[in-house]
């Protein structure tokens, strides 16, 4: 362990002028992300809006308003429209466009049955593998994954949950193959077949063992729901570092509140009590089971004295779900008053709750209207741990986001994020479908490939995306298309491919001129 701790002080010394012998050594922080599926900007009572809204009075998130208090509020936090092309950016610091795995992961070489079966578009070969740690398996992208570099220079590094980062068979499947020394329950697949323990969450099910939830077996058969379980064994984890006073890094990635929404009975009642429809009482459920957890680690923390040196990320991989299976109101509109939710282009599909607490770095109780997109946490927690530089096999799109943290940058309006999805997720509604998308300041553009048409939103004016402003104000939409096609080109981003003609679909800047007034 006390190797451990030589390696960064002499990173330090490499990396800092002035390292002196008989200078106190100032150890690098523990890190955890704590990232949510599937949950939307509204799915707390954490307001992230200007105001506290209808949806914010539905959730009782009282950590999540406790990581607030003692940290910082993102409001403009974004991920991608669905699960994996997130994890793979998180992981990675590629923009989805670049990384190429731009929908989510499950069989090897093989897109997704609504892809081979669409009427209009043939879809790319995107990267249907997933992440890999080595160069040459096909259909993956080659890239040093985050654990990996953290491990390297000492950290303790422990996967709990979800992991969605590669195909069944291949290397990207088990976090251990991806620079984590602990993983709990991370597999191929998604979503769990069940949350709970008396139905050994979903193990045993003819047919369904894609799904199960692996490496549970001390839970089956118990009364124990799988949020809980996987905090409980997160934390056994932690022990061994704590204990040698190793750095950490502590990636807890829920399953919840992704599907099946089944009730967390521990929170259920009380949701039903307040009138919420069943299957929304069973989804808040969810997300205050979510919130105890991060509530639980933050107690942990607190208990073995090293809060003062741990930084926590609070994030989801993507807008919370409305297109179906939800209760308690009309499909897509869940996330009010944001529009559309998971699978969309509109801000309800990539809009997140993200919260940051650094003690002594970051001032509590602030707020932050900076743009962040998740490809940002790589660089930014590289830097945290003291890596000032790193050569990687990828291109890192991301910016760190650390100078944010400190008080010391401010968003200029200059800076340009970028979405890609050459994609079918399969049920329709606004903003779902195979597109394009770019914001640059206020301004957001969203090119449909399947009918190449245009959406041009004011967000600072029209949060809610009501107002579609592409013949009102051609100019400022022909220069984002100009901007997004350079990001698609640059990237060398796949674009999919019309079956009746198989011409490729145009870039937003080519037929721009089909939607001026």
């Amino acid at each position: 362990m006390k190797r451990s701790i030589n390696i960064f002080y002499l990173i330090s010394c490499l990396f800092f002028v002035g390292c002196e012998s008989d200078e106190v050594e100032e150890l690098p922080p523990n890190i955890v992300v704590f990232l949510v599926d599937d949950m939307g900007w509204q799915d707390t009572s954490v307001p992230f809006h200007t105001e506290q809204t209808t949806q914010n009075k539905k959730f009782h998130t009282p950590y999540m308003e406790k990581l607030a208090a003692q940290g910082m509020k993102f409001t403009q936090a974004y991920a991608t429209p669905v699960c994996s092309p997130s994890r793979v950016s998180l992981m990675t610091g590629m923009n989805a466009a670049r990384h190429r795995v731009t929908n989510w992961t499950l069989r090897k070489d093989s897109l997704q049955p609504m892809e081979k079966n669409h009427d209009s578009l043939q879809f790319p070969e995107w990267n249907v593998n997933g992440l890999s740690p080595v160069d040459g398996n096909p259909k993956s992208v080659h890239a040093m994954p985050l654990a990996q570099a953290l491990s390297d220079i000492g950290y303790y590094t422990v996967h709990a949950g979800k992991a969605h980062l590669g195909a069944i068979g291949t290397p990207g499947e088990n976090p251990m193959n991806l620079g984590f020394q602990v993983n709990i329950a991370g597999h191929a697949a998604g979503a769990p077949e069940s949350y709970l323990g008396e139905e050994n969450f979903g193990n045993g099910k003819k047919g369904k063992e894609v799904w199960a939830v692996p490496g549970l077996e001390k839970y089956h058969g118990k009364d124990i729901f799988l949020t809980e379980a996987l905090t409980q064994e997160a934390l056994s984890a932690l022990d061994t570092a704590v204990t040698s006073q190793q750095p950490f890094f502590l990636y807890m990635s829920h399953y919840a509140v992704h599907t099946p929404i089944m009730a967390d009975k521990r929170f259920f009642q009380k949701y039903l009590e307040k009138g919420l429809d069943s299957t929304e009482a069973k989804y808040a459920s969810l997300v205050e089971g979510m919130d105890k957890s991060l509530g639980d680690i933050m107690q942990y923390l607190e208990d073995k004295k090293v809060a003062d040196n741990t930084v926590v990320l609070f994030m989801s991989d993507n807008g919370g779900l409305s297109a179906h299976a939800r209760g308690g109101g009309d499909p897509h509109t869940h996330n009010l008053p944001l529009s559309s939710g998971k699978g969309s282009m509109r801000e309800g599909g990539i809009r997140e709750p993200m919260l940051a607490k650094w003690p002594d770095k970051i001032e509590p109780g602030t707020q932050s209207g900076y743009q962040v997109i998740i490809e940002d946490f790589y660089p930014t927690i590289l830097e945290m741990a003291g890596v000032d530089s790193l050569n990687t096999v990828q291109k890192v799109d991301g910016q760190s986001f650390v100078p944010v943290l400190k008080g010391e940058k401010e968003y200029d309006g200059l800076r340009s994020l970028h979405w890609h999805y050459p994609n079918e997720w399969g049920p329709s509604g606004p903003g779902i479908g195979a597109a394009s998308t770019i914001r640059k300041g206020d301004w957001k553009l969203i090119y449909y490939h399947l009918d190449q048409q245009m959406e041009l939103f004011n967000l600072k004016e029209d949060i809610g995306e009501t107002n579609n402003l592409i013949e009102k104000e051609s100019d400022k939409a022909a220069e984002l298309a100009k901007d997004l096609t350079e990001h698609l080109k640059d990237v060398d981003a796949q674009m999919p491919t019309y079956k009746i003609s198989g011409k490729q679909v145009p870039y937003p800047a080519e037929l721009f001129t089909e939607v001026q007034p």
